[in-house]
């Protein structure tokens, strides 16, 4: 394919994917080469995706499928900004898609958030789910109350992880560290905390449900909290007759509570080297330029916790010499096409930010890349041949970056698969730099 146009999409989550899916599919011939900081593709899909929800990771069966398309290539362990500049990408390629999600998280900006045992939902996240780079995190779970900040999915996320039994963790991806950790875990409470009312939360029915479904844990739930809750969408109020049932519920003496709390904010955490208690501010609902916002009240209450886990949203962060809008967290950009540089695009959270499910970005994906091929179409995107496959080899072993191949991916993939199917498990994953590395590097070797 000597005329073929060469795009970088650089990330290999589901935006990613979804986009050298489309280019991969457009009429005119494109190579498509995927640049992933981590040695492992899919994104969230491996390394955020809770480890009990299996068929949320079932969608990587399609990445698999684009990458076996012919003119797919994927380089693991290459960082845009260490290894590669964008401007080496500008002459590499003939167009770049970045689609590299929101990795930072956002702060709640109160005291007391740096002490020992306060985390962001994104740690505890990357750490049970085998991220390589948040393996050696101190997470002490030996307390009696931990306190999760946030009313989405992630926030539910955490909260069922701490509560969920050695046997409902067993035939997971959970790491080992991971269960063995929240199986010895002295845990008996956890609040759920929002800002908002129960009819303002963002979760999904089906997430909040599963709530109410563990085997180790009771779900309470103020029904006060409840009353003259405003009926919503479809969504809201199928949640607040799942929260209802579950106000309505009396103890059975399961180990864990898992308790929900609204109309909540923290001022501050509170502690003498490590977090011992939250302070808490009862809020009210006033509608302010059509939306309902939560105002502070004079009313606060401190709850005694040993740990505490903020889940109130992921920013990303910027790349030198990519425009930046720092107020939004994404790369400035317009439907899609990188403000102020040519043949320049982004997809998912980075354009859009950290909204939608995994699905949401293939029709997210499949918006850029239409404007992509729009400009080959107006002759704004040309091929030219000093951009080849040649160039972009040559140039990564010049400067020294052990590259993982995707036959690298299928070594690692295939010997987690066969240590979990030992255990009766998807996989057991390989946690750190080293081993990922080598286990990649052992189908160079033999091949």
């Amino acid at each position: 394919m000597a005329d073929s146009l060469r795009v970088a999409v650089v990330g290999s989550g589901p935006a990613g994917f979804y986009a050298a899916g489309s280019l991969l599919d457009a009429d005119a011939p494109i190579e498509v080469d995927m640049l992933e900081r981590l040695p492992t593709p899919w994104g969230l899909v491996r390394l955020g995706v809770a480890p009990d929800h299996p068929k949320l990771k079932s969608v990587s069966r399609a990445f698999e499928r684009i990458a076996e398309k012919p003119g797919f290539r994927f380089f693991g362990n290459v960082e845009v900004g260490r290894d590669l500049s964008h401007a080496d990408l500008l002459r590499l390629y003939d167009a770049v898609i970045y689609a590299f999600g929101a990795q930072a998280d956002r702060k709640l900006g109160i005291p007391g958030e740096e002490l020992p045992g306060s985390w962001s939902a994104t740690e505890f996240v990357a750490w049970y789910n085998g991220h390589p780079d948040y393996q050696e995190l101190p997470f002490d779970l030996d307390v009696e109350r931990a306190v999760v900040i946030g009313n989405g999915n992630v926030a539910l996320d955490v909260a069922r992880m701490l509560a969920l039994t050695p046997e409902e963790l067993a035939p997971t991806d959970t790491t080992d560290p991971a269960i063995d950790a929240i199986g010895a875990s002295t845990l008996r409470e956890i609040l759920i905390v929002g800002r908002r009312g129960p009819a303002q939360a963002s979760w999904t029915t089906q997430e909040l449900k599963e709530m109410g479904e563990l085997a180790g844990a009771d779900v309470s739930v103020d029904p006060a909290d409840l009353e003259g809750a405003p009926e919503g969408d479809t969504q809201k109020q199928r949640n607040l007759e799942v929260l209802r049932e579950f106000a309505a519920r009396q103890p059975t003496g399961k180990p864990v509570v898992v308790r929900f709390l609204f109309l909540r904010s923290p001022v501050a955490i509170h502690g003498n080297g490590k977090v011992e208690a939250v302070e808490l501010v009862r809020n009210r609902l006033e509608e302010q330029d059509g939306r309902l916002v939560a105002v502070a009240s004079d009313e606060r209450e401190t709850v005694e916790a040993g740990l505490v886990f903020r889940s109130v949203g992921y920013r990303g962060v910027g790349l030198p010499d990519v425009p930046f809008d720092e107020r939004r967290g994404t790369i400035a950009n317009d439907g899609g096409r990188v403000t102020g540089q040519d043949r320049v695009y982004c997809a998912g959270w980075i354009k859009r930010g950290p909204t939608g499910i995994i699905g949401t970005n293939k029709k997210d994906a499949a918006e850029t890349v239409a404007l992509l091929l729009e400009d080959v179409e107006a002759g704004r995107i040309t091929h030219d041949p000093a951009a080849t496959a040649e160039a972009v080899e040559a140039l990564l072993a010049e400067r020294d970056a052990r590259a993982v191949l995707y036959t690298g991916w299928a070594s690692i993939d295939e010997l987690e698969r066969a240590a979990g199917e030992k255990l009766g498990r998807p996989r057991v994953k390989l946690r750190s730099w080293d081993e990922l590395l080598e286990a990649a590097e052992q189908m160079a070797e033999t091949a």
